[in-house]
Parts: C-alpha cells; sequence; structure tokens
C-alpha cells in the first residue's frame, strides 16, 4: 500500500529529485554506480514497471490519485507517493506535469554489448547521437518497426534522460540497449567485436558509392546492424571504411539529408526485421 503524503514544505529533500536535480545528478544519484530516472505520464510509468524497474517514489496531481495514476500507483507498492494540487506542483518542477505523474525509478546495471545482441538478428547503431529528442524518437521507431537492440557509442545521449523517455512513451523500457565499451580506441575496435558476432554492418552514409535501400542483399542477410551517425557529422570514417555496405536514402528537391531520427525510421522500415510486424 502506497504511502501518500501531501506537500507541505517545498524545501524538503525527498522532493529534491522531482525539483532540484540536473539529469547529469539524477544520472549519479546515490551513486556513480547506480542512478535514478524520471519517468512522466501513467503509460509511461507503466511500462517502465512491466519491464521491472524499480520506482523509488511518485509525484502525483491530487486530482488524478484515483483516476490517471491509480494504476501505478497500485502497480509500484510501498513507496512515498507525494501529492499537491496542479498549481503546486507546477510551481515545484517549473513545468506542468504530463497527465499529473512523475516516478523516480532505480536504474539497471547495463549488459555488456556483446550480451545483448549475441542472439539477435536485426540491430540499430548510434554514433555520438547527443539530442534527448532524437534519441526518444529512434526508440520509438526501434520499437515499432522491428529492431531487436540498440548500441550507443559513449558520447550518446542517454536513453533514460526525462525527455528521451516522454518523446519515446516508454518505448526506451521495451528495446534492449546498453553502450559500447568505452575502453581506449574503442572507434577502430568496435566494428571488429560486432562482425566476430556474425553481423553484416550497414552505414547510413550520403555517400556516392552506396547501394539501394531496397537492395535485395540487405534482406536476405541473416544477421544485420544498422549504423547511423549523429546530427551534424554523420558516422565516423573509420566506421564508413569498415563497413560491409554503404546505403543512402534517396531524397529529392535537392535535400542532402534528413534528421537522424527520420532517417533511423525509414531505415527501420527499409531493413528492419520485418518478421516481427
Amino acid at each position: 500500500m502506497a504511502n501518500i503524503t501531501e506537500i507541505t514544505d517545498f524545501n524538503d529533500k525527498s522532493l529534491d529529485i522531482y525539483a532540484r536535480m540536473t539529469e547529469n545528478e539524477l544520472l549519479n544519484y546515490p551513486s556513480p554506480d547506480k542512478g535514478i530516472f524520471i519517468a512522466e505520464s501513467p503509460k509511461v510509468v507503466e511500462r517502465a514497471l512491466n519491464a521491472g524497474y524499480e520506482p523509488v517514489s511518485m509525484l502525483v496531481e491530487k486530482k488524478h490519485i484515483e483516476t490517471e495514476a491509480k494504476q501505478c500507483i497500485e502497480m509500484a507498492g510501498d513507496i512515498p507517493v507525494y501529492t499537491a494540487e496542479f498549481d503546486v506542483l507546477t510551481k515545484l518542477t517549473g513545468f506542468k506535469l504530463t497527465r499529473g505523474v512523475l516516478c523516480a525509478m532505480k536504474r539497471k546495471s547495463l549488459l555488456k554489448a556483446n550480451e545483448v545482441i549475441k542472439n539477435l538478428k536485426r540491430i540499430a547503431i548510434f554514433e555520438k547521437v547527443m539530442n534527448p529528442t532524437n534519441m526518444g524518437a529512434i526508440f520509438r521507431s526501434a520499437a515499432a518497426l522491428g529492431i531487436e537492440a540498440v548500441l550507443l557509442t559513449p558520447e550518446c545521449s542517454n536513453p533514460l534522460y526525462r525527455r528521451a523517455i516522454r518523446v519515446s512513451m516508454g518505448t526506451v523500457f521495451q528495446v534492449p540497449w546498453t553502450y559500447i565499451d568505452s575502453e581506449e580506441n574503442w572507434e577502430n575496435n568496435y566494428l571488429n567485436d560486432i562482425k566476430k558476432i556474425g553481423f553484416k554492418t550497414i552505414a547510413m552514409a550520403l555517400r556516392k558509392d552506396t547501394i539501394d535501400i531496397n537492395d535485395k542483399r540487405l534482406n536476405d542477410e541473416k544477421k544485420l546492424a544498422i549504423i547511423l551517425g549523429n546530427e551534424g557529422d554523420g558516422l565516423m570514417e573509420s566506421t564508413l571504411d569498415n563497413c560491409d555496405y554503404t546505403v543512402k536514402i534517396p531524397m529529392s528537391n535537392e535535400v542532402d539529408s534528413l534528421n537522424v531520427a527520420a532517417a533511423s525510421a525509414i531505415a527501420f522500415w527499409e531493413i528492419g526485421n520485418k518478421r516481427c510486424l
């Protein structure tokens, strides 16, 4: 049974995680090897709980305790639930809560990349994608279009940042993901590790030496890793040089590129594991 407490003191330390901590502080709270994140809205909180994430506390608009948030509260078990009227919560957090619910949850320990992908057929890899909005959109497309796991290079935005979770509609909890090991010289080594597991690699890039995204050879490959670069510079040269295929999305009206989230959705639809759809 949840412990529902009405907020009377804005300076209560228990509310720091909702009102006064940055994303990076949450990432390292209560210690650098653990960390928490904030899930927002009932549907997103439910997806996180169903994926096995452990709740710490909830912040709920009073009118939603017996409506929008009721199931979340019941699923979360015996945790503190802080509540107040809409105007009080807006003042506390600095923004309007999406459907009146925030939930602080513990992060899980990340698996090694080879543990995440070893038995899969279609995965995506992202290099240095730093925008949380793009990251959330990428995960939503991955979940919808047959991508079984996502790997991220060390510089990528964390998928459990609040903005990324919200944009993804909680699908970051449904698609397995992890970071590629941040060992020295990883840029030149990670593709070799992917290939050793049996994956053929596809670089999505704006180059002339490309094959069509509908090329039959791609769908005939048993295991494929689709690799996309960041919003400005694209993929590293070492990645482009070492991939098995290079693919370009054909475009008109002299448009030379797409946002990485849009490009990934097209690539996932064309090359993803359509048997999952």
